[in-house]
């Protein structure tokens, strides 16, 4: 499949209102690839169902303006091997949407309603009692800073122009938690036979929310954040080399067809691990105030 010209970064238009992706907001089959102007910056997401799926891509995301210029960005991902979990990822993105929607111009409040939205996804997913679960990872991004929450494996880093990692969440996982303490490197890490096991999810008695500092954006930083769909296929310097500079729009085209010709191929040498894709990328438009 050929990603390419679905999207154009001249073909941006401003984000104006909510954008929801994934198995519960469409047919879940049709590839999804947009880029948006902001006030704080440009945008650019993609979705794609697995090639080896049948049904709708449990991954979801969402792009929601809030105010001042404001944007929250999400990526979930619905547990494989669990029931729907398209639904649990669906659920999610869509309750943090209704809860942003209420939310004034207060920082406080941006903050209260991600985790309000949060918790009742969970409280929703543990009251439907049949297992289901996801991943999340939400970024605030308001006044040149922004700030993570996340739960699970799906990831954010901030890379500058130079290629410097500024900023990673830490996987919640037994292989995301050996790799963060040194215990083993990125390929031992990849090819661990617990590489899908995962230590925390909404839709669990024991959820825990993971919230980062508040963190000032560069004017040529770019914020990332994606399922394990992109991780588990794409080295971290091959990653970063990609997204440094270029357009988000052909930084997110290109991660995207990279990650489905490793998804599909045959070499040893490399990563490959059919699953669902999602990604956004994000660079604010100018300096940060500090």
């Amino acid at each position: 499949m050929d990603i390419e010209p679905l999207l154009h970064a001249e073909d941006c238009g401003l984000l104006t209102a909510p954008r929801l992706y994934g198995g519960s907001f469409s047919d879940g089959e049709t590839p999804v690839a947009q880029c948006f102007s902001t006030p704080g910056g440009e945008v650019a997401v993609a979705l794609v169902r697995g090639p080896d799926k049948n049904g709708p891509a449990e991954d979801a995301a969402g792009l929601l303006p809030v105010a001042n210029g404001g944007i929250v960005l999400l990526v979930a991902d619905g547990v494989g091997g669990l029931p729907t979990g398209w639904k649990a990822s669906g659920t999610v993105i869509a309750s943090l949407e209704t809860e942003l929607q209420q939310v004034d111009d207060d920082d406080n409040h941006v903050r209260t309603a991600i985790l309000d939205g949060i918790e009742n996804a969970n409280r929703t997913l543990l009251e439907l009692a049949t297992g289901t679960a996801t991943t999340l990872v939400a970024v605030e991004i308001r006044g040149g800073h922004l700030r993570t929450f996340h739960i699970g494996d799906s990831a954010a880093w901030v890379c500058g122009q130079r290629g410097l990692i500024k900023m990673q969440t830490t996987p919640h996982s037994p292989v995301g938690f050996a790799l963060e303490a040194g215990l083993m490197n990125e390929q031992e890490a990849l090819g661990h036979d617990e590489l899908n096991v995962i230590s925390n999810v909404v839709g669990s008695t024991d959820m825990r929310i993971e919230i980062g500092p508040r963190l000032a954006l560069a004017a040529r930083d770019t914020l990332l954040i994606a399922s394990d769909g992109l991780f588990d296929n794409v080295l971290e310097d091959e990653i970063i080399e990609i997204i440094r500079t270029g357009s988000v729009a052909d930084s997110i085209g290109q991660l995207l067809q990279l990650a489905r010709q490793r998804m599909t191929g045959t070499n040893p040498d490399k990563p490959s691990k059919p699953d669902d894709f999602t990604a956004i990328l994000f660079r604010p438009s100018s300096p940060s105030s500090g």
